[in-house]
């Protein structure tokens, strides 16, 4: 029976996924908008905005994106869906519902969405009406949260937004992949979690101000509705929000509530309404969350419940379900397996419900009391105060992830693996086996901790940390203190690279250049640590500023020296002040703008050259001097001149890249020169964290994989 029914959603589903995306690609894979997509065309046009505008990072630049449907495009009427990006801060600025003018470069979408274009604007946004009041009452809600928890510490009023309305806008983002790690990300946004807490609650006061049956659905539903435009119509809450509709109307016409038959009636009817649903992966996460919750959670809270209490079964079943349920599309898209998050979600939940209840009751009281109103989230911010804990914690544990093949192949290898550990537990002779296997493995891994050398290597100097496509590097300068150049494209990288270092004080951070994969991870730096100084490229736009606030910054210049300890720091690089850069500025000319130095300490020297590209590298060249250990510029791309590197004469080159990177890096053109000069090449997409060390008879790179 239970097959049979899942079968019979899965292939309703299909259908009308199928169904409807034909008829939305047709309408959006033709017409003038998709004409000029295909040639690269630039056309005025005129769209109303359907989401919010998102700030985004990219080669370094800023910019900002945000879902339109564009309904006028060279006196052509039309109504299709598209993607702006704009480089100008102003777009943050608008709503979903406002109309705007815009101009710009159509291009067609490369990845699997439903869109007619990617529209590259140019310009800020030309006003053609104001947002509707719907959208303005919305953003007042949303307005009235923020004031309600200014008072709360900054990571609690960064969350409890995010788990009331969805709005992530203070969230710090080291904190936000804390919560990815710890498998927590979930309560970050709004689902169907919210919904039905706020029906729920409706529903409660409903009976306690005496409405019956037939009363109290129609006040939830509501409620319901404006929850949804508060929060935004994102796939989890649409999906969450028809469900939650379906089950009102069976309470409302006394028929029994089925959770199947309300899960299918909401895909079908959402997929036939937005067929774009169909290609979310938010809205599968969220289907499949809801589905295991509906039919695995039952029969393994009756299993759990013969040998533990009846609320630890019931919240470890609901975990564990939807846990099971969502892991293969998590590690499609991941390329990980979390193995800490049944338990941090089964010790968050209990703070849920009063952190989400508080912090709306503190919303709808703040226009009649604000003094009240931030009385009322404290609580709520203590809620949340240990649902961060959580996180924190559960992210730092080692091994809260474990690596696995990403895409369709990883989705299927977990599948594989969960069929083969059923069959295990099925099977007494098979259980017997596969515990004295487990107990193997666990007794080499206890003997290899206990007998290989532990990380960091004593004496380290130097390490690479392994932030994927970025740069980020730890100059020993002390018993936990370290010198840091550069921090990744994010927070949560650098700061565990950090913490495995040990380091609690960073008397100086420099950051060579303004590009989001050398800047972007500044917060996890800070995060713990106390850092003394920045040291910035003379020419900086000013882009890291946002990183780096109450820090005392001091530009670097050509000649200037820095001492921390037995460590010197000698400047070749920038060699003039010069005109500052600005956002405009081309990613060579910023890469050329970065910071170059040589670090030195007896028995130890490397050159750390930033990002610089050709013309710099050739500036630069008759003032590189001999040195241990060279930092290749920009990821090993192609763009180096060979005197440069050769000039060096490192026995040790470090090539700080991520894993399958877009832009080929490192290029084998300098693959190969390096090889021909004769120096030892570590990539950290490869070897992970990289330390050198100094040895008897020189130095020596330990890769941490």
């Amino acid at each position: 029976m239970l097959n049979r029914r899942l079968l019979g959603m899965v292939l309703v589903c299909v259908a009308a996924s199928a169904t409807g995306v034909a008829f939305r690609a047709t309408a959006v894979g033709t017409g003038p908008v998709r004409a000029l997509a295909r040639v690269g065309g630039t056309a005025a046009a005129e769209a109303v905005l359907t989401g919010d505008p998102q700030a985004r990072k990219a080669g370094g630049r800023p910019m900002v994106i945000v879902r339109a449907r564009v309904e006028a495009v060279e006196r052509a009427r039309v109504r299709v869906p598209v993607l702006l990006i704009a480089h100008d801060p102003r777009w943050l600025g608008l709503l979903p519902s406002q109309r705007v003018r815009l101009r710009g470069r159509f291009e067609k979408p490369r990845g699997a969405e439903l869109l007619a274009a990617v529209v590259i604007v140019r310009g800020p946004p030309a006003l053609l009406g104001g947002p509707s009041a719907v959208q303005r009452a919305a953003e007042s809600v949303r307005a009235r949260l923020r004031a309600a928890v200014d008072r709360l510490p900054p990571d609690q009023r960064g969350v409890l937004p995010g788990m009331v309305d969805g709005d992530t806008s203070r969230l710090d983002p080291a904190l936000a992949e804390d919560f990815r790690t710890a498998g927590l990300s979930h309560l970050l946004v709004v689902s169907g979690a919210n919904l039905a807490i706020v029906i729920g609650a409706v529903l409660w006061l409903c009976r306690v101000a005496g409405l019956g049956r037939r009363r109290a659905p129609p006040v939830a539903a509501v409620a319901v509705a404006a929850f949804v435009l508060v929060a935004r119509p994102d796939p989890s809450v649409l999906r969450a929000t028809v469900m939650g509709l379906v089950a009102l109307l069976a309470l409302f016409t006394g028929r029994s509530r089925q959770g199947v038959p309300a899960l299918r009636a909401a895909v079908l009817l959402l997929v036939l309404i937005d067929p774009e649903l169909a290609r979310s992966y938010g809205f599968a996460l969220s289907v499949l969350a809801t589905a295991g919750l509906l039919v695995l959670a039952p029969p393994w809270r009756e299993r759990l419940a013969r040998r533990l209490p009846g609320p630890f079964a019931d919240a470890l079943a609901v975990a564990a379900a939807a846990e099971v349920a969502v892991a293969p599309v998590l590690v499609m898209l991941s390329g990980e397996v979390g193995v800490v998050s049944l338990f941090a979600n089964l010790l968050a939940a209990p703070a849920v419900a009063p952190a989400t209840l508080l912090g709306a009751l503190g919303t709808a009281i703040e226009p009649v009391s604000p003094p009240l109103a931030r009385l009322t989230v404290r609580p709520a911010g203590l809620a949340v105060g240990w649902i961060i804990w959580i996180a924190r914690t559960a992210a730092a544990l080692p091994y809260a992830t474990i690596p696995w093949a990403g895409g369709g192949l990883g989705a299927v290898t977990l599948l594989m693996a969960g069929g083969i550990a059923v069959l295990i537990l099925r099977h007494p002779g098979l259980r017997t086996a596969a515990v004295a296997a487990m107990a193997g493995v666990l007794i080499a891994v206890v003997v290899l901790r206990i007998t290989a050398p532990g990380w960091p290597p004593p004496g380290w100097q130097m390490v690479a940390c392994d932030v994927g496509q970025g740069d980020a590097l730890a100059l020993a300068a002390g018993p936990g203190r370290a010198v840091v150049v550069d921090t990744g494209p994010a927070p949560a990288p650098v700061d565990r690279c950090l913490s495995r270092l040990r380091v609690k004080e960073v008397p100086l951070l420099v950051l060579t250049h303004p590009h989001a994969d050398h800047i972007g991870g500044t917060s996890g730096v800070r995060h713990g640590r106390t850092v003394r100084q920045v040291v910035r490229t003379s020419l900086t736009d000013g882009a890291e500023n946002r990183f780096i606030g109450g820090l005392p910054s001091r530009p670097a210049l050509a000649g200037r020296q820095w001492r921390v300890g037995d460590l010197t720091l000698l400047i070749l690089a920038p060699l003039a002040t010069g005109p500052a850069l600005s956002p405009q500025d081309d990613g060579t000319t910023i890469n050329n703008a970065s910071v170059v130095l040589v670090a030195r300490r007896p028995g130890f020297s490397a050159l750390l050259a930033g990002d610089v590209e050709t013309d710099a590298q050739r500036i630069l060249e008759t003032s590189v001097p001999r040195v241990q250990v060279l930092k290749v510029p920009h990821h090993g791309s192609r763009s180096q001149d060979p005197r440069f590197l050769a000039a060096a004469h490192a026995a040790i080159s470090l090539v700080s890249v991520g894993r399958d990177n877009d832009y080929g890096h490192p290029a084998p053109s300098t693959l190969a020169l390096l090889h021909r000069l004769h120096t030892q090449v570590h990539r950290t997409d490869q070897d992970g964290d990289i330390a050198i060390v100094r040895t008897r008879t020189g130095i020596a790179a330990v890769p941490r994989h």
